[in-house]
């Protein structure tokens, strides 16, 4: 029986190859760090494990009320009871138009996004006709009226945008003391 013979190089790519998804996705935003400040429904800063500047996050996938619409202070407050000074996992998806990274933030494992709509503090975020990655669990939410769904017309915070413009100043976020 003849072996192959294996050549160094064929060797390091073949691990390369292998372990790419690996690098891959270390470069593309995945870590964890504290949650420091959350700002509202589905913003807060993380301070990385590794140290450095926190982050400031837009979590992906939900749609938390405006903090001066109905439903906004009890949404920031639900999320930071939830991962207030608790370590967090990111997975950093882009950047918005406010320099927030739009990421995916996980919990022991747990969804945040997922739990704020299953909750009734979040609706899942719409894109055009996709009615969203939470579309079932917000159907549930309203249903059983969870939340902001057990108001008979709560309104989305994107049209409350479309109608009311941004908020008119800033309110205090929760912070470590």
């Amino acid at each position: 029986m003849v072996r192959p013979r294996w050549h160094w190089g064929t060797v390091l790519a073949l691990l390369f190859i292998a372990n790419y998804h690996l690098l891959a996705r270390a470069d593309a935003g995945f870590y964890s760090g504290i949650v420091i400040r959350v700002v509202d429904g589905d913003t807060l800063h993380v301070r990385p494990d590794t140290g450095g500047r926190p982050h400031k996050i837009r979590v992906a996938g939900m749609d938390a009320p405006e903090i001066c619409q109905s439903g906004g202070r009890s949404a920031r407050d639900a999320l930071a009871r939830r991962v207030l000074h608790r370590r967090v996992n990111v997975a950093t998806r882009a950047n918005d138009d406010y320099g927030r990274e739009v990421a995916r933030v996980s919990l022991g494992g747990d969804d945040l996004a997922l739990w704020m709509v299953t909750q009734g503090h979040a609706w899942s975020y719409r894109y055009r006709l996709d009615d969203g990655p939470y579309a079932a669990a917000q159907a549930q939410a309203r249903q059983a009226r969870r939340g902001l769904f057990a108001q008979p017309g709560a309104e989305s915070p994107r049209d409350f945008r479309k109608r009311h413009g941004p908020c008119p100043r800033p309110v205090p976020t929760l912070r470590p003391r």
